[in-house]
């Protein structure tokens, strides 16, 4: 009885190992496609605006994107990854969803950050998968303002396949 508690013991603990030596699961082909593109985005709205403050002190609240249908993409999918990118980033600025009541009244280190996400032509159909060309732009201004402070556009594919 006894070396029948050290052998399955013995095996548990084999079998422990051999789980924690295998490799981590790989994000989604999606998740990548999402992150990547939710990434540069990040990067550039940190490093794009003259930031009157500490970027840390700075409250980014973030509005529901547009996106296009034709991409294939969940708004709150990319609101989600984008907020994520924008925490991720060193030194960055504190992340809140936006909500309606919210972006009336500003207070001085406030920001509105704004996004839509576009098809930017047709598919690029390539021997192993397709390519959907897209436009984001995102726009930053302070809360209750017309116009924007910054505006960028980026351009790119996303590899439907992920989609």
């Amino acid at each position: 009885m006894k070396r029948i508690v050290v052998g399955l013991l013995l095996s548990s603990i084999a079998l422990l190992q051999v789980g924690c030596g295998s490799a981590p699961p790989q994000p989604s082909p999606v998740r990548q496609a999402l992150v990547s593109l939710s990434d540069r985005a990040a990067q550039q709205v940190i490093r794009a605006p003259d930031w009157t403050q500490a970027l840390e002190d700075v409250v980014m609240l973030v509005a529901d994107p547009e996106v296009d249908r034709a991409l294939g993409i969940e708004v709150e999918r990319f609101r989600e990854h984008l907020s994520r990118a924008l925490l991720a980033q060193r030194d960055g600025p504190q992340v809140i969803d936006a909500t309606p009541g919210m972006t009336e009244a500003a207070k001085d280190n406030q920001w509105l950050l704004e996004s839509r996400l576009l098809a930017d032509g047709p598919r690029l159909r390539l021997s192993d998968r397709e390519l959907l060309p897209y436009k984001l732009t995102l726009t930053l201004r302070r809360p209750g303002e017309e116009s924007p402070r910054w505006q960028q556009q980026l351009t790119g594919a996303i590899d439907t396949t992920a989609l």
